[in-house]
């Protein structure tokens, strides 16, 4: 059966990151961020990807995929059922089911997938709602990675 991890970097740091991915021997991470910068050294896009190419791991950004500015400061305050809800919103448009349809190729053709995200727990994070879409598109067990926190 296939396999779709989730990963989030809050508590990680670069190295962490990176043996986490490469223990379950990751080899396309798909960042979910609608915004892919970070405050965090080494995870906006351009340090992040190329922290993964020197590991041997792709790197792609899916923005559609992302959580909308208002779902964001929902989870920000706490508010996570109201960031579920605007991102499902979100995941039904055009534009996120066109990309839903990507990384369901990218799965179908056996790439050993990580979905990525700033927030540490999966249940409070829409990776795992991206994750949960996608295993009605593609059989698939998910994962979640948790890195040791820095």
């Amino acid at each position: 059966m296939r396999e779709v991890a989730t990963i989030g970097y809050q508590a990680a740091t670069v190295r962490t990151f990176l043996e986490a991915l490469t223990e379950h021997r990751v080899d396309l991470v798909v960042d979910v961020r609608a915004v892919a910068s970070s405050r965090r050294p080494g995870f906006a896009k351009s340090a992040l990807a190329a922290n993964l190419q020197g590991a041997g791991i792709e790197y792609l950004h899916l923005r559609g995929l992302g959580t909308p500015a208002e779902g964001r400061a929902a989870a920000r305050a706490g508010r996570h059922a109201e960031m579920r809800e605007i991102f499902e919103r979100r995941l039904a448009t055009a534009g996120a089911q066109a990309e839903m349809e990507t990384l369901a190729e990218i799965v179908r053709s056996g790439r050993r997938v990580c979905l990525l995200c700033l927030e540490a727990d999966p249940t409070h994070c829409h990776r795992s709602l991206v994750a949960t879409a996608l295993t009605a598109m593609v059989p698939m067990r998910v994962i979640h990675l948790t890195p040791a926190e820095s």
